[in-house]
């Protein structure tokens, strides 16, 4: 009977898995073993305070006219769906996109700076590169970041605000050029008579978009990059690195690392060893 009931789980599970493949166009071809797709699920905890992230609700904003040459270059990731999707950029930050948001950002970053426009909500986990500033545009207000954690709130519905987690970020607002620097524990909100800083009165801010994640056509490096953040006692790495870029679409929900180390295994026809606190991953 215990059989009977995880057959019809998994066949159900597929089934969803192929739907999504096909609204993603992301259905894999016979025989292609370079990406095989399965559903995952992963528990996960409140480590997302850790993290260098942020959180962005902003208007529509694409790249300027004048700059038409680097339109042609843009990646574009879509989310409509409730699960948050998560994408990491070439330089190592992972951007967690919620639903109904839009992220555009260029194939390959500037050598002075990384520029990304948004649409809707994000949550950002900026990797640190002093000589690379990090710019968050919004339809008001620009945000630069080196590599820090915080809270942006920019829509129609309610009026900007920018809570830091860590570090320390800078606001400018583009009307009037006025400028203010936030530090942990520090709001920046937008009033009808500027920008104003006061402590931060509001928790759990930066850990529900990890509650239900979603990867589309991920490699599998970066996919445990971020499990990995969220688990502070096991780790997965795999002993290849061919391994490593296999491309996964994937969802995460409440279930342990160990689980998905061994979902990983049944997807990709892999085995698993203990080392200490990591589960390898090997074929």
């Amino acid at each position: 009977m215990m059989e009977i009931i995880k057959k019809t789980k998994t066949d159900e599970a597929w089934e969803r898995l192929y739907t999504r493949f096909e609204q993603d166009n992301l259905q894999p071809k016979m025989g292609d073993g370079s990406a095989i797709h399965r559903k995952l699920f992963l528990k996960w905890g409140l480590v997302a305070a850790a993290m260098i992230v942020g959180v962005v609700y902003c208007a529509t904003l694409w790249m300027m006219p004048s700059r038409k040459e680097d339109v042609r270059n843009l990646v574009t990731q879509e989310n409509k769906e409730i699960t948050t999707l998560v994408k990491t950029l070439e330089d190592g930050s992972i951007v967690y996109l919620a639903q109904e948001s839009t992220l555009q950002y260029p194939e390959h970053f500037a050598t002075d700076k990384r520029e990304v426009n948004l649409q809707g909500d994000a949550f950002f986990d900026i990797a640190k590169k002093p000589e690379q500033t990090f710019l968050i545009e919004t339809e008001k207000v620009s945000v630069e970041v080196l590599g820090t954690a915080f809270d942006v709130r920019s829509n129609a519905d309610t009026p900007f605000s920018l809570s830091v987690q860590r570090g320390k970020v800078k606001v400018v607002l583009k009307e009037s050029g006025q400028s203010l620097f936030a530090e942990a524990g520090e709001t920046v909100v937008l009033r009808k008579e500027g920008l104003h800083l006061h402590a931060t009165n509001s928790s759990g801010t930066f850990d529900r978009y990890t509650k239900n994640i979603r990867f589309k056509d991920e490699a599998l490096e970066n996919v445990l990059r971020v499990i990995n953040r969220e688990s502070s006692d096991w780790k997965i790495e795999t002993n290849s690195a061919a391994l490593n870029k296999k491309r996964l679409t994937v969802e995460f929900s409440n279930n342990s690392p160990e689980s998905v180390a061994e979902l990983i295994c049944w997807t990709f026809k892999l085995n698993y060893f203990r080392q200490g606190n990591k589960l390898i991953l090997s074929e």
